[in-house]
């Protein structure tokens, strides 16, 4: 079965920089698009990156623009979102999403979690 699993969250200072993996499983990982969300306490959760089967296509939220990079190697299965210049608003439960399947359907991991904080 479909399966994501998330790693690399923390603790870490304003201004700091952490890389996000997620490795899937139970799919043909190349043929589908791959995008992280987080939400924060008592806020819904947001999509902040996607990125499509071949890694060409390429979207963010506005306020990690220039900030976060997603990107895929499709020879692990695993996508991966840079983040630097961390600011406490980006503090959240990250998770990574795929969507497959007829009718389509959303497959979340576990989730990691992310603090900025000093």
């Amino acid at each position: 079965q479909v399966q994501l699993a998330e790693s690399g969250g923390g603790l870490v200072q304003p201004g700091g920089s952490l890389r996000l993996s997620c490795v899937a499983s139970g799919f043909t990982f190349s043929d589908y698009s791959m995008s992280w969300y987080r939400q924060a306490p008592g806020k819904e959760r947001e999509m902040v990156a996607s990125i499509s089967s071949t890694g060409t296509s390429l979207s963010y939220l506005d306020s990690v623009r220039g900030r976060f990079t997603i990107s895929r190697s499709n020879a692990d299965r695993t996508v991966y979102l840079q983040m630097n210049s961390l600011k406490p608003e980006d503090t959240a439960v990250y998770y990574c999403k795929v969507r497959r399947g007829f009718p389509p359907r959303d497959y979340w991991g576990q989730g990691t979690q992310v603090t900025v904080s000093s």
